[in-house]
């Protein structure tokens, strides 16, 4: 009977070991941001890993731990008692897991090193940073296509906005001139040097921001716009604008750099005029005549242009090549003729309210409804955020569908009867066939289920 029953621990165990490492690599292995998912329900969130599956993608850092909990698991069982080995298990495999970022950090310093010194070697290489809670991504593709039709641009892929991305980048993607171009059918084919860096810029703590630049050396900067995102993880509003807020990546321009800000945004405005007061380097305004909010990332974009000598008729034909020149969101075909507008990469307040601008400014007719959780790592601001975007769902949705408890309150107090809390996705889109229609559009916001996704769509 004992043999059943630690068999049976060991099962649940490792239930649980698969949704706490897929958590933690979705907090990207950053204890902050971990420490933020618990900022609100935490002892419900706490319970439902017992009840959820999810599953790690299994990289080899996710492998090598994973069964390495697994033998410490049996040691504990076979040398414990079975309820000294349960409690045992509670302490011990987090520090377990947590001692697995000690590796981590020295391959990290070293991968950065290396990045650093091959940096060093590109001398006329000009490196644009880009930084801010939101934009980020979309004012760096537009930046690329547009500088792309004259200069040789290499740009950080998705994802890779971190130490480790931006130093895999350089290390594996930077081209200097004569190595061979990977990209040509022919053995004989050279690479042409790459004239400029685009470089996203994340960072979770003070000081994050300025090591990215220890790394690539940017000579240009972009502070895209600033908000509460992630201020659970800095700690504080000072902290985030510090980092994310721009400040780091300005302080660490030459003398003879550029710095471009979002007219739109306050932070960014405040962080301009400090810029001007300091006197070093030029700074520039972008996006004050943006139509709505989310264009001044292409404006942005076309404003670096125009600085590094592209004329207004090559920007204009450059700019006329993208397609989707609002940041964030997929048209997509839903069922029934339901027009499904994919938001679901990832949310931000900022972001959220640009959408339904979106939404009230080109779907006036039909029935309008937004599907989306609660928004995280928003700290002390989060109560307050959620109220506003309550009052704009008000303003705009027929109906909102909240699939997360965390903020759900708040969103309602906005919201009104408009809002609904609905967790489970089979039972999300029972619902939504209700608007089901040619005229209809549903919003979809961060990260709803995947499952309703392609229930949804044609």
């Amino acid at each position: 009977m004992k043999i059943i029953i630690a068999i049976c621990w060991f099962l649940i165990f490792t239930k649980l070991l698969f949704f706490w490492l897929w958590l933690w690599q979705l907090k990207e292995y950053h204890l902050g941001r971990f420490r933020a998912h618990f900022e609100s329900q935490a002892l419900r969130k706490i319970l439902s890993s017992f009840r959820r599956i999810k599953y790690p993608k299994f990289t080899l850092k996710i492998i090598i731990i994973f069964f390495s909990c697994l033998f410490a698991e049996i040691l504990l069982l076979w040398y414990f008692s079975l309820l000294s080995a349960v409690i045992l298990t509670f302490f011990l495999i987090p520090l377990f897991v947590l001692s697995f970022q000690i590796p981590s950090a020295i391959w990290r310093q070293i991968i950065i090193k290396k990045a650093k010194k091959k940096r060093s070697k590109f001398k006329k290489l000009l490196v644009i940073g880009i930084t801010g809670s939101y934009g980020k991504t979309s004012t760096k593709e537009f930046l690329a296509q547009i500088l792309s039709s004259k200069f040789k641009v290499l740009r950080t892929k998705e994802h890779q906005n971190s130490e480790i991305g931006i130093s895999q980048c350089i290390l594996n993607d930077l081209k200097e001139e004569g190595e061979e171009d990977k990209s040509s059918s022919s053995p004989f084919a050279v690479a042409r040097e790459h004239e400029i860096f685009i470089v996203e810029m994340a960072a979770y703590s003070k000081g994050g921001i300025k090591l990215l630049c220890d790394i690539a050396k940017p000579k240009i900067g972009i502070v895209t716009g600033v908000n509460e995102q992630h201020l659970a993880t800095f700690g504080s509003m000072e902290n985030l604008l510090s980092a994310e807020g721009g400040k780091e990546l300005i302080e660490s321009l030459p003398e003879d750099g550029m710095a471009f800000f979002n007219a739109k945004n306050k932070y960014c405005l405040e962080l301009y005029e400090k810029t001007l007061r300091r006197g070093s380097g030029q700074a520039f305004l972008y996006g004050k005549n943006a139509a709505f909010l989310g264009e001044e990332n292409v404006l942005g974009a076309m404003a670096v242009a125009r600085e590094l000598g592209m004329g207004d008729d090559e920007i204009r034909q450059s700019v006329e090549k993208i397609k989707n020149k609002f940041p964030g969101i997929e048209i997509r075909k839903g069922l029934n003729g339901l027009t499904v507008i994919d938001a679901s990469y990832s949310a931000n307040p900022t972001g959220v309210m640009a959408h339904l601008d979106y939404l009230a400014l080109h779907y006036p007719q039909g029935k309008k409804i937004i599907v989306m959780p609660c928004l995280i790592e928003l700290g002390k601001a989060s109560a307050r955020i959620h109220r506003k975007i309550g009052e704009k769902i008000k303003e705009v949705c027929d109906l909102a569908i909240i699939t997360t408890k965390d903020r759900f309150k708040e969103i309602k107090e906005g919201a009104g009867e408009k809002a609904i809390l609905i967790e489970n996705a089979k039972e999300i889109f029972q619902k939504l066939k209700e608007f089901f229609g040619k005229s209809n559009v549903i919003l979809l916001e961060s990260r709803v289920p995947s499952e309703l996704i392609k229930d949804l769509l044609i």
